[in-house]
């Protein structure tokens, strides 16, 4: 009998990892789980803030550049005044 204490050790130390183990993975799908949603977050963000930069160059090439028709809006007499 006496080897029923190491057995019975070694039992609850598989037990203990066996827990430990499951609870790491838990944590670890939802760090997982956090991580996609804020790299889709940032996505979303980074896409929003390249459109709104395209945008502005646009206007403002508009700006340096009208076109023909804003160039005859701005010059006629009736030019929407």
């Amino acid at each position: 009998m006496s080897y029923l204490p190491s057995v019975l050790l070694a039992a609850a130390g598989v037990l203990a990892l066996i827990v430990v183990l499951i609870r790491t993975v838990r944590v670890l799908r939802r760090f997982r789980r956090a991580s996609s949603m804020v790299t889709v977050n940032i996505t979303d963000r980074t896409g929003l803030l390249k459109a709104r930069s395209a945008g502005l160059r646009v206007a403002i090439e508009q700006r340096r550049r009208p076109t023909p028709e804003q160039v005859a809006l701005v010059t006629s007499k009736e030019g929407g005044h």
